[in-house]
């Protein structure tokens, strides 16, 4: 039986390994073919099959229930109910509607909307709105956060900005409670950490702060920040430990078992847990880990401790498949399979020190290989922090947050105590920063599969008991996915990646010894692309360091994310077009008419010397490798176009950046007869706000023959300078969540 449950668990779990969902008619193959296998005793195959059948159905409904294509862009008014908790940042309100209806149109039935300057919105309540429509679009590029795959995980069907709404019905009911609960715990003096509470006792992190996302991540430590499967556990073993205490000191009623109680009340305490913070996905896969565990623990200890975690994994993914897209689901598995591989079955006791730090350690190592395969940073400075702020968190702060919410409507007490557990994280992050700043997280880059498979292997040699031969040679096998071999090109030839960064502009230059970040995209309020776009695509692509970082010009979606780039990466030099404009404190000087060569690849710099300010002011480069060239033009207009073709640069080019987005005070048709390009590349937004690229524009290129990429439609293009080949989009990598 343990056979066919593996079967099936590797049937679920390959849903997230396919590049298309196959056809309806094949997945009732399937499921009919699994069954007869089933009947024929050939419990392995048909439960894989069923597996996989079940997932890609799951699957496909959700796809299903994604916006209309014609509905794409389009304004409707609808009525729907706030679900969640709303989260505010920066004027702007962010929240899901559910069982949205239109007149006009059926409509998914979770949406993600954005409302700027909107009015408070409360959990529960009933709103007629007026909303422009997305289809599920994310940016699409190296090793970044995958947005659609996130979208699809949580069943979002649509994402939306309202105009207006009309309120139509007051919150009621328990998620009213919840969300009058959070702005109680939000007004709490707790020097200043109210979110990080909030955080603890709800699950809602939007009061947490940019910064202390970064030094969570940099320490290792988000998942305490986070209700995950590691608050749950804990609070239910807190439990379990206070029943069994008291049987131990004589305290516990002889005529109730201890040991049914004591899982009993575990299991009751982390439900009520899980049901204060939300029961999202992740806290419903640790409520079922806890409760198979504890009912091992009751009446199947002989059965050994790997049987609760397939179970669980089973009834997670039966429950939801999609929660394969979600990397906290393979990081708790994989993690609870590293603690079991090293605890189970070891002989004689260790003290809860010397168990609290190998189990730090052991997770650092176990978990590496899950960090490479899914692209996020590796810390390691992880099992020290964690080694200070697990004990502290989960058995100081944690139980005072729960304790102070619960005394809250008794004054003073409650607050009282949560000001307490406030002082806590007030030490706690300060001993986390100082610990971020001696050793940050670093971000791989990446990782072929090869790579991935030795390091599991290593990684799982260096877990084995000691005593065991080979566990040191594991090192040996890590080697490749840390310190892998950089990526070579031959002189005369330069890699070029135009990054999707919506609406805004970054591309990198990259010879076989040099860099260049022609712009660094733009910085919203709440995300800056700088960092979380540009500089992780930067280091996924092995690029450590920058020999130049050149600005075009000041404008935010050319020049915002800069900041991020140079304190993140080293940058020897910044060049820009408007020195003065640039954020204070950040080095540059201005850009003139200049050239020079690496490796064997020419580099032409252009700056219209008469213009005042502005997108004029742009930045022109020009790289030549092996014959073939590319033209990056910034945001220049048509007036300094002309002033471009007056300067005596050479402007015939195999490859043009379309000025200015698109915009139709550029591309000019002189310009484009004199750059003559075989193939254009366009940086933009889909649906942004100015209509870029113009249909004037666009008809331009298409008269004369320009084969046309665009990163709204292709994700970020890379290409080969001087290998005279085309240009590749992240999209074409296919992910049956990309589909349209």
């Amino acid at each position: 039986m343990r056979a066919g449950m593996l079967a099936l668990a590797l049937g679920l779990l390959s849903l997230r390994f396919l590049p298309t969902l196959p056809p309806g008619w094949l997945l009732i193959l399937s499921a009919v073919v699994g069954l007869g296998l089933l009947l024929s005793r050939l419990y392995p195959v048909g439960f894989f099959l069923l597996g996989l059948a079940w997932a890609c159905t799951s699957a496909q409904w959700a796809l299903d229930d994604r916006l209309a294509p014609s509905l794409d862009g389009r304004t409707l008014w609808l009525e729907g109910q706030v679900s969640g908790l709303p989260a505010v940042k920066d004027g702007v309100v962010r929240f899901q509607l559910v069982d949205a209806q239109s007149r006009r149109a059926a409509l998914p039935q979770r949406i993600r909307l954005s409302w700027r300057n909107g009015p408070e919105l409360r959990s529960g309540e009933h709103w007629r709105l007026a909303v422009t429509l997305r289809q599920p679009n994310g940016l699409v590029n190296p090793q970044t956060f995958d947005y659609e795959a996130w979208l699809l995980a949580q069943r979002i069907g649509a994402t939306g900005s309202v105009k207006a709404g009309q309120r139509l019905s007051e919150a009621g009911g328990f998620s009213a409670w919840r969300d009058s609960l959070r702005q109680k715990l939000l007004e709490v003096e707790a020097f200043g950490r109210a979110g990080a509470i909030t955080a603890l006792i709800l699950g809602d992190g939007s009061g947490l702060s940019r910064e202390d996302w970064r030094l969570l991540q940099h320490t290792g430590t988000v998942h305490l920040m986070v209700i995950s499967g590691q608050h749950i556990t804990l609070l239910a073993g807190v439990l379990y430990a206070l029943v069994a205490g008291l049987v131990r000191l004589g305290c516990w009623p002889v005529r109730w078992p201890w040991l049914p109680s004591a899982c009993f009340l575990a299991l009751a305490g982390a439900l009520l847990y899980g049901l204060l913070a939300g029961f999202e996905v992740p806290v419903q896969r640790a409520c079922v880990m806890t409760a198979l565990v504890l009912l091992w623990r009751l009446r199947f200890r002989h059965l050994g401790a790997w049987w609760p975690l397939l179970l669980a994994l089973l009834v997670v993914l039966l429950g939801e498949p999609l929660a394969v897209l979600q990397p906290g689901f393979w990081l708790s598995f994989v993690a609870v399979a590293v603690l079991i591989l090293v605890f189970a079955g070891r002989l004689g006791r260790w003290g809860s020190w010397r168990s609290l730090g190998r189990a730090q350690w052991t997770m650092a190592i176990g978990l590496l290989p899950a960090m490479l395969a899914l692209g996020l940073p590796v810390s390691f400075s992880g099992p020290l922090a964690n080694l200070i702020a697990v004990p502290v968190v989960g058995i100081l702060v944690v139980p005072l947050a729960l304790l102070g919410t619960v005394l809250l409507p008794f004054p003073w007490l409650g607050e009282a105590v949560l000001w307490l557990a406030g002082g806590l994280l007030v030490l706690l992050f300060m001993v986390l920063e100082g610990i971020a700043l001696w050793l940050p997280a670093w971000l791989p880059a990446l990782v072929p599969v090869w790579a991935q498979l030795l390091a599991v292997l290593g990684c799982v040699l260096l877990l084995l008991p000691s005593g065991v031969p080979l566990r040191l040679p594991g090192l040996l096998l890590l080697l490749p996915a840390l310190w892998g071999p950089s990526r070579a090109f031959p002189d005369g030839q330069a890699e070029v990646w135009l990054f999707d960064v919506g609406q805004g502009l970054s591309v990198l230059i990259r010879t076989r010894e040099h860099a260049l970040l022609y712009d660094a995209g733009p910085n919203f309020s709440d995300f800056d692309t700088g960092e979380r776009v540009v500089l992780t695509s930067l280091r996924a692509l092995d690029v450590r360091r920058l020999d130049l970082l050149l600005l075009s010009h000041a404008d935010n979606d050319h020049a915002g994310g800069a900041a991020a780039i140079v304190s993140g990466l080293p940058v020897a030099q910044v060049l820009s077009g408007e020195v003065a404009r640039l954020a204070p404190g950040l080095p540059g000087q201005p850009c003139q008419s200049q050239q020079w060569r690496w490796d064997g690849v020419d580099f032409q710099l252009w700056r219209w010397q008469a213009a005042s300010s502005g997108n004029a002011s742009s930045c022109v480069l020009r790289v030549t490798a092996g014959g073939e060239s590319l033209l990056l033009t910034g945001d220049i207009n048509s007036a300094a176009e002309l002033a471009l073709q007056r300067s005596g640069l050479p402007l015939r080019a195999d490859w043009l950046l379309v000025p200015h987005h698109g915009s139709r005070s550029s591309s000019s048709p002189a310009f484009l007869n004199a750059v003559a390009p075989r193939a254009a590349l366009l940086s933009r937004g889909r649906h942004n706000s100015f209509g870029h690229p113009h249909p004037q524009v666009r008809a331009r290129y298409a008269e004369r023959g320009v084969a046309w990429y665009d990163t709204a439609q292709q994700g970020a293009l890379s290409l080969r300078l001087g290998a005279f080949g085309e240009a590749r989009g992240l999209r074409e990598e296919r992910r049956f969540w990309r589909e349209k």
